[in-house]
């Protein structure tokens, strides 16, 4: 099964995303992530991951042209996580699913306040994405 977490600047939500689905459903799946417009990978995605035992320091921002057209055409799901921005649009025959997450960069705030947002954010797309393997019947490997 490949699946495709997608937000516009591919730095927090998808990246979590990503990071997380690989963890949470192991080798049983391909995961990628993408942005319709790639920034870089923000430093609390990273921090948030690494205090639950996630390594994505070799992550980096990508664009859906930079994906394995293998991959691509072999997609099952398309996972969109945006809220308050247009999301990125894909032409695929996979399954397009839509979990509106706001995005934890857009808010001010000290650097407690920030991270309490990607951490917010982080748990919400675990539970997401353990939602997700129950209803598809995928195994969990955390």
């Amino acid at each position: 099964m490949n699946i495709l977490f997608m937000c516009v600047a591919n730095s927090a939500r998808s990246q979590l995303a990503e990071g997380l689905a690989r963890k949470i459903l192991g080798r049983s799946v391909q995961v990628e992530s993408a942005g319709s417009h790639p920034g870089k990978v923000n430093p609390y995605a990273v921090q948030v991951l690494r205090e639950i035992g996630i390594d994505i320091t070799r992550h980096y921002s990508k664009s859906y042209d930079d994906l394995k057209p293998s991959f691509l055409l072999q997609l099952n799901y398309l996972i969109t996580l945006c809220a308050e921005e247009v999301c990125p649009q894909l032409t695929s025959r996979a399954t397009k699913l839509h979990w509106p997450l706001p995005d934890p960069v857009n808010k001010e705030g000290t650097q407690e306040a920030q991270l309490a947002r990607f951490r917010e954010t982080r748990d919400a797309i675990a539970k997401k994405i353990r939602e997700f393997s129950e209803e598809n019947r995928l195994s969990i490997e955390e």
